[in-house]
């Protein structure tokens, strides 16, 4: 069937990738006579009707480009309703109808595929791809930019290593990943990184400590710690624990929930504060601690040659499942192969690392100290 008229967006933080997946999606949506609409900055394009046209030249020479030409931002429709008011987000779906879209495809992560959802309930026909440089994102083994920026970040623990060699240094080095740690412990693994930190495991900075004195003790005078953004000692999870449990005690219904929103969002500000976590490590070992925190290095850049190939394959079956008039799905990789999840068994969802994965197996068995 010709003539669909497909709008197309990236949401939420940019990532390695984007533009081979929007270049697939054009080039097989375009093979088959479809017309595909830009919208920019994410889903602000589409509240504020801004859109550029997708054609044939639009998409040369963006395979192996960083970023995303579309552009993108953090605005959430899904959210917008309780800041804004219903009728903000009905402009949203106004432009939907007003391009008289067929479907509307949506690249983003985790809050993307809420959005999504939000959309998709509302009446409007969605499907997505998954990108995540943290590799978060449930029901899909791995997502446009994750394989990017885990070489970048091995890379640059690798690069570490000689100073911290040379200066006879502990360097901790903080990886983007605040609610999973897949990036971090990747990385870590690769480069060979002493210490490895993640969400899914609280450490015990004496345990910690001990594991970098140790190497010392054995005449290897440097240590490098690998840390997601969003690991957390044992000690303060017991601390928000006992907090949560104490606001249960004392309030009930709607002032409950207020509470805990508080205080999970004062946890937010003390989670992954990596320079109290260096300052900490040099008072337990006595030897001197430098901190390097990575950030938005990682989402730059040209992608790998392996997320130009899944955000190809992606792409491409973005468009079949299209043709086939499949929405309300996320395009995801199950088993190695391209397969379609519905979006409502995704939003909300974390995907996080599992205690008994092979990666935390392996780097047990080659002595890597998770601080647990």
């Amino acid at each position: 069937m010709t003539g669909k008229r497909i709008g197309i967006l990236t949401a939420g933080s940019d990532s390695p990738g984007l533009n081979a997946a929007i270049r697939a999606i054009g080039k097989a949506a375009l093979s088959e006579g479809f017309e595909l609409i830009g919208f920019q900055d994410g889903f602000t394009g589409l509240l504020e009707d801004r859109t550029i046209p997708l054609e044939a030249s639009a998409l040369s020479n963006i395979l192996t480009a960083g970023g995303t030409i579309l552009g993108t931002s953090k605005d959430r429709p899904h959210e917008m309703e309780e800041t804004h008011g219903p009728e903000h987000v009905q402009s949203a779906i106004d432009t939907y109808h007003r391009h008289k879209l067929d479907g509307l495809v949506c690249l983003g992560g985790r809050d993307t595929q809420a959005s999504a959802l939000y959309l998709l309930q509302r009446g409007l026909k969605v499907i997505t791809l998954p990108k995540s440089i943290e590799n978060n994102i449930a029901l899909t083994e791995t997502s446009v930019g994750f394989d990017t920026a885990l070489g970048i970040a091995a890379e640059a623990i690798d690069r570490l290593h000689s100073t911290a060699h040379s200066n006879h240094r502990i360097i901790v080095v903080e990886i983007t990943g605040h609610t999973t740690g897949w990036l971090t412990l990747g990385a870590g693994i690769a480069s060979g990184a002493d210490v490895i930190l993640i969400p899914e495991i609280p450490y015990n900075m004496d345990i910690v400590a001990e594991a970098i004195l140790k190497r010392s003790r054995a005449g290897k005078r440097f240590s490098l710690v690998a840390v997601a953004e969003g690991s957390r000692s044992q000690d303060d999870v017991a601390f928000y624990e006992r907090s949560l449990r104490l606001n249960a005690s004392r309030r009930s219904g709607k002032e409950a929930v207020k509470a805990a929103a508080r205080i999970e969002k004062l946890e937010e500000q003390f989670t992954g504060n990596t320079l109290l976590l260096a300052n900490r490590l040099e008072q337990l070992t006595g030897l001197e601690t430098r901190t390097t925190i990575l950030g938005f290095l990682l989402r730059g850049g040209t992608p790998s040659a392996t997320d130009r190939v899944l955000a190809t394959q992606f792409g491409s079956a973005c468009v079949s499942y299209i043709e086939e008039d499949h929405y309300g799905i996320m395009v995801a990789q199950q088993g190695g192969k391209i397969t379609a999840v519905p979006l409502e068994d995704v939003a909300g969802k974390i995907k996080a690392v599992p205690t008994d994965h092979p990666w935390l197996k392996g780097a047990r068995r080659v002595g890597t100290s998770l601080g647990d």
